[in-house]
């Protein structure tokens, strides 16, 4: 099971300059990409954003992760070695099958479940990844938040960290092409 913003794609230059923007403030973009690692909600609060202007802000980062967001190098190798991925995000549904068609990895994946469209608990709540399971037998789930991986955790299912070392999880990669070596050999006893 995979996050997206962040996870599959870099989308966070576009949630820099979407949060930004929404601001109306001089932000410093690694400080703002700080708070925004931890959480949207968490960077609302530290900047005295308001969080009526949340529907705005996906707006924004909509808008700019059309033109601003690729899927992370040696991705789709990836994706190709395993049989059941699955992508459980806050994102809207239409922007991520939107970007995964623009890239043509939409073939990879068996569900897309937008949590807050389809009516869950945002992450770190367990009910979007509980309503996968009903469907989906999962072995794993990659996320570069700890939010990712909280739910996980509760439900026993090993973690991978992508590009976050101060998270707690089974595995750490920073780069894709390590996933197959570093954690699908070991999960698999090869």
């Amino acid at each position: 099971m995979w996050d997206f913003d962040g996870t599959l794609f870099d989308t966070y230059p576009a949630l820099v300059e979407g949060f930004i923007k929404l601001s109306q403030q001089d932000l410093e973009k690694s400080e703002v990409l700080k708070w925004l690692k931890v959480d949207s909600l968490t960077a609302f609060k530290h900047y005295g954003i308001s969080l009526e202007h949340r529907e705005e802000y996906q707006k924004l980062h909509n808008y700019y992760s059309k033109t601003h967001s690729v899927p992370f190098e040696h991705l789709e190798d990836v994706l190709s070695a395993v049989d059941n991925n699955i992508i459980v995000t806050h994102r809207d549904k239409e922007s991520t099958i939107y970007l995964l068609e623009k890239f043509n990895l939409i073939k990879y994946f068996k569900e897309i479940v937008s949590v807050e469209e389809q009516g869950f608990t945002r992450k770190p709540h367990s009910s979007s990844y509980e309503h996968v399971l009903k469907s989906h037998h999962i072995d794993l789930v990659v996320g570069d938040r700890d939010l990712d991986l909280i739910p996980a955790r509760q439900l026993k299912i090993k973690t991978v960290a992508f590009q976050n070392r101060n998270i707690e999880a089974d595995f750490h990669i920073d780069n894709y092409a390590d996933f197959i070596p570093e954690v699908l050999k070991p999960l698999q006893g090869i």
